[in-house]
């Protein structure tokens, strides 16, 4: 058994067949098969069966491919860490961002990290907080940057970036000239929201004093899946919504929509970098965490 058969084991496992591994990895079909065959002759049992034309693992496949990714990572981390010992800031960072800093905050962000380290990869997850905090805990990311904070004891939180949310109207709407409205003129006003695992949700309902609104008050017409659909559901005249001032910073500008306080609801927050306590900081994410310190001097 060797770490090259390891691979081609997880490989064939993560595409569903031996064909698709062969060309991701550049090998030919027969090869891949020769050395999942070797690791059976090894283990002395079949690791993976053919359903259906897929291939999927038994349940000694199973157990292999749960220490075959351990084993894979940790020759990564190994690699990783030797290079950084001496000072060659080279590989790749599987990194992640919830929906406004992965769609907003992270690709400026990155584009100024480029400039000082060209030869790191960065390689970027995007989705709801939720999603983000799932891929740290089972170790497909290094890092992530969310806008609430996890409730699992195994997440470590470091503040980083604030954050102010307003209410975000189309320009045609009767309230666009207002600099404020307060919080019961939400009842009964359609409102477009985000899915449940959105950080941006927590935060509004975290804010709403329970005895002036309550989230069933809320006459929801939309629950969409991203930030821009929510945008552009504004702009349609679908309904209202709370935002990021980040995410709608163009069309602000732009005079598009207008951005409105809320009186009595307190709607700033943090982004959060996010980072499993139990696993090594890895030199390459250690440098971009640096360089975030670098970025905004409220990095602690």
């Amino acid at each position: 058994m060797n770490l090259w058969q390891l691979k081609v084991f997880c490989k064939v496992i993560e595409l569903g067949g031996f064909s698709k591994a062969a060309k991701a990895i550049h090998l030919s079909q027969p090869t891949v098969s020769s050395h999942i065959k070797d690791l059976e002759r090894y283990f002395e049992v079949i690791l993976i069966d053919r359903i259906e034309n897929r291939a999927v693992p038994t349940k000694a496949g199973e157990i292999l491919l749960e220490y075959a990714k351990r084993m894979l990572h940790l020759q990564q981390e190994t690699e990783l860490m030797m290079s950084g010992y001496l000072g060659h800031h080279k590989g790749k960072l599987a990194i992640g961002g919830s929906t406004i800093p992965g769609g907003f905050l992270l690709p400026r962000i990155l584009g100024e990290f480029r400039k000082q380290y060209p030869d790191i990869v960065i390689s970027m997850e995007v989705g709801d907080t939720g999603s983000i905090i799932e891929s740290v805990l089972d170790c497909r990311i290094e890092a992530g940057i969310v806008g609430a904070k996890s409730d699992s004891k195994k997440i470590s939180h470091t503040k980083l970036f604030g954050d102010k949310l307003m209410l975000i109207v189309p320009t045609s709407h009767r309230w666009s000239s207002q600099p404020s409205i307060d919080i019961e003129d939400l009842k009964g006003e359609p409102f477009i929201t985000r899915e449940k695992g959105s950080g941006t949700l927590k935060t509004i309902l975290n804010s709403f004093p329970k005895k002036k609104l309550s989230a069933n008050q809320l006459n929801v017409v939309a629950e969409v899946g991203n930030t821009i659909a929510v945008i552009q559901g504004i702009k349609n005249r679908l309904g209202v919504s709370i935002l990021s001032t980040v995410a709608v910073e163009d069309d602000l500008k732009a005079g598009s929509l207008i951005a409105i306080d809320i009186n009595g609801l307190d709607l700033t927050r943090n982004f959060y970098l996010i980072r499993r306590k139990d696993r090594a900081v890895l030199p390459l994410c250690r440098v971009f965490i640096d360089f975030l310190k670098q970025y905004d001097n409220s990095v602690q």
